[in-house]
């Protein structure tokens, strides 16, 4: 039998890391950068930022996981004990953003249960930020607590709880095997249906026309490796800890590869779909595709409600296929995120797996109910800025810095490239891990400082204050108290 943190099988491991990348950011994140920075051609720099960022950097975080089949901040300890505060810093921002991550499963689950009768009825822009969200611009919305919008946050909770308190293989593991092939089943139903639709082909020529000139912009090559960044979830520690749990005999350099193209092939299929029925919606209302489309929470609770309700019967069963895959693709990210945190409290304080994810599910639980308020749209989107554009970037940047040079990426050529049976590694590997990417993540990070400057308001402020706060008070509080288990300093090394 498998141990308890190891998975069944490498084909487990593979498919794990195929349902941490592929989430809400393939389905309502992708069509919209893809449209809005050129079309067509940005591709070329898409594709660039995967074999620039992607490949190398995917293939270093594996590398470093699998030697010390340990949680992130165990590993950080065993390469540099002085540095443990950091080690602490990316599974707390990790944990921060399951946190909110578990509010658009919430709003999800709602529209899962409403589009078997199109609950949301004729008008689903106003059913979603009146009636549903009661959203206010601002936190003086955070004292109106939505309880419908609670519960379903709590459902999805139990799920976390309910998956991830298994032995690994038995519950995460068994998971993936069955709803990751499942999500990619039901997303090409809907994707061919899609194409079928009257107006397809004018959502598709609005998608894929190229705009050339774009290309010596700044702003497109910036969209490009943000988009892998995101969809990829690199950096997050995901990749770290399930390779950690890796068998022996495991192939991670063309592990990384499967990731990589399942990822970018399912959310470039996605597109095909989204921008279809745009094309739809536009022969229907006679309004242009550009006048439609949208990104985040508009295109999934109000655009594709609004093309159900033109649909006809159809819509009642293709609204509940819709709206379940992106529930398993949010319930699949969130627990790759939500394992982070949760092997590192376990390594740590001596905890039980089930004790372990029965505490931080509760944490989390109680934590997210700041989101079922009517501030919580609000407060999302600035949580995910902090997440995603300062605290992630900067991290992996001091990550890239660790194990390139400090751990020596050196070390992983000879070893990966003996059990690959597609790319080797050689100095262009460690041209770009050591040099390359990390000048392209601080640029990157500079890109999302400017963003989050240019909203510049109080309340913007006060709550990155308080996020900044929360985080640097956890990461402290875990590297004061002292370790439950007699390993925490002695993490093993399967390289030598």
């Amino acid at each position: 039998m498998a141990g308890k943190n190891k998975w069944g099988s490498n084909i487990a491991f593979v498919l794990a890391m195929i349902g941490s990348a592929v989430g809400l950011g393939n389905i309502w994140r992708y069509p919209y950068v893809l449209y809005s920075n050129g079309g067509g051609a940005f591709y070329i720099p898409y594709i660039v930022a995967i074999l620039v960022l992607a490949i190398p950097l995917l293939i270093l975080e594996y590398g470093v996981g699998y030697n010390y089949q340990s949680s992130f901040t165990k590993a950080i300890v065993k390469l540099k004990p002085k540095l443990e505060f950091y080690g602490w810093i990316l599974p707390v921002v990790v944990f921060i953003m399951t946190v909110y991550y578990s509010t658009i499963i919430g709003w999800d689950g709602i529209y899962l249960f409403l589009s078997f009768f199109k609950g949301w009825g004729s008008d689903p822009n106003t059913f979603l930020n009146v009636n549903l969200l009661q959203s206010t611009n601002s936190l003086g919305g955070i004292f109106n607590f939505i309880p419908y919008v609670a519960l379903s946050m709590i459902v999805g909770w139990f799920i976390i709880w309910f998956v991830s308190h298994k032995n690994l293989d038995e519950g995460l593991g068994k998971v993936c095997r069955i709803f990751v092939p499942a999500l990619f089943v039901i997303m090409a139903i809907i994707v061919i249906f899609s194409l079928t639709l009257p107006g397809a082909y004018i959502g598709l020529g609005e998608l894929f026309e190229p705009d050339w000139s774009l290309l010596w912009h700044f702003d497109i090559w910036m969209a490009a490796f943000g988009q892998i960044f995101f969809s990829l979830s690199l950096g997050m520690g995901a990749g770290f800890t399930y390779a950690s749990y890796t068998n022996d005999d495991i192939d991670i350099i063309t592990s990384g590869l499967y990731v990589i193209i399942a990822n970018c092939a399912f959310e470039n299929f996605a597109a095909l779909g989204v921008f279809s029925i745009l094309g739809y919606m536009s022969l229907q209302s006679g309004t242009p595709v550009s006048q439609i489309v949208s990104q985040g929470t508009t295109l999934i609770f109000v655009a594709y409600p609004e093309v159900f309700n033109i649909l006809g019967g159809i819509a009642f069963v293709l609204g509940p296929m819709f709206f379940f895959s992106v529930y398993v693709a949010g319930i699949t990210s969130m627990l790759s995120s939500f394992e982070v945190f949760s092997i590192s409290i376990q390594n740590k304080f001596a905890l039980s797996r089930r004790r372990a994810t029965t505490i931080l599910c509760l944490v989390g639980c109680i934590a997210s109910m700041v989101y079922a308020t009517s501030a919580g749209g609000y407060i999302l989107v600035i949580t995910d800025m902090f997440v995603n554009n300062i605290v992630i970037i900067f991290s992996v940047f001091v990550e890239c810095i660790l194990f390139a040079w400090i751990f020596g990426a050196e070390r992983l050529v000879g070893f990966l490239n003996a059990r690959s049976k597609s790319l080797k590694l050689g100095r262009w590997w460690l041209l770009l891990v050591k040099y390359v990417i990390p000048v392209l993540l601080i640029v990157i990070w500079v890109g999302g400082i400017y963003e989050i400057i240019a909203l510049g308001t109080v309340e913007h402020a006060i709550v990155l204050a308080i996020l900044s706060a929360i985080l640097l008070c956890l990461a402290a509080a875990f590297t004061i108290m002292s370790a439950k288990s007699d390993d925490w300093f002695k993490t093993g090394e399967r390289i030598k």
